[in-house]
């Protein structure tokens, strides 16, 4: 079962934030910490507070479950609200200042085992050559020929001269 936690108007901009975000997409939920931990950009501090609000919110629903499984299954940045600001220029302009924030969803879940591949049925060894044979003739391609066209060798080959 999974679990959601949310992340809004927080004032970094959306792309600095998905760089951080496509760090610790699919790890397990130790490690994202860890990476979060290290990681000297300032978005990290309030993503891994995000992670263990995720974490918390697992832990409520699944009373019995063991957290040590947990992944982040999803994580995605949207833009939020953009503060438009003023900064003064030369010759009495303004430039325009956008000062920018986003929204971040977080999604845990504890990771599904792999089913076991189904058993292979065996093949007999007598059709395999044959069918290598046959594999083996229709992949070759075939050359078509390249041929010029009878005019344009006759042009290429006549020179004339004018005095």
């Amino acid at each position: 079962m999974e679990a959601i936690a949310k992340l809004r108007n927080y004032p970094t901009s959306p792309r600095k934030m998905r760089l951080l975000a496509d760090l610790i997409r699919g790890h397990r939920v130790e490690r994202a910490l860890a990476i979060l931990e290290h990681n000297p950009k300032h978005p990290a501090v309030p993503l891994r507070k995000l992670v263990l609000s995720a974490i918390n919110n697992w832990k409520q629903k699944n009373e019995s479950g063991d957290e040590s499984d947990l992944v982040v299954k999803t994580i995605f940045v949207d833009g939020a609200r953009t503060l438009k600001r003023m900064r003064p220029a030369p010759q009495g302009r303004g430039y325009r200042v956008r000062k920018r924030s986003n929204h971040i969803t977080l999604v845990v879940d504890v990771k599904k085992l792999v089913a076991p591949p189904a058993p292979v049925k065996e093949v007999k060894e007598e059709a395999e050559p044959e069918v290598l044979e046959a594999a083996t003739k229709s992949a070759k391609p075939k050359k078509a020929a390249a041929k010029k066209p009878a005019a344009k060798k006759a042009a290429s080959k006549k020179v004339t001269k004018k005095k």
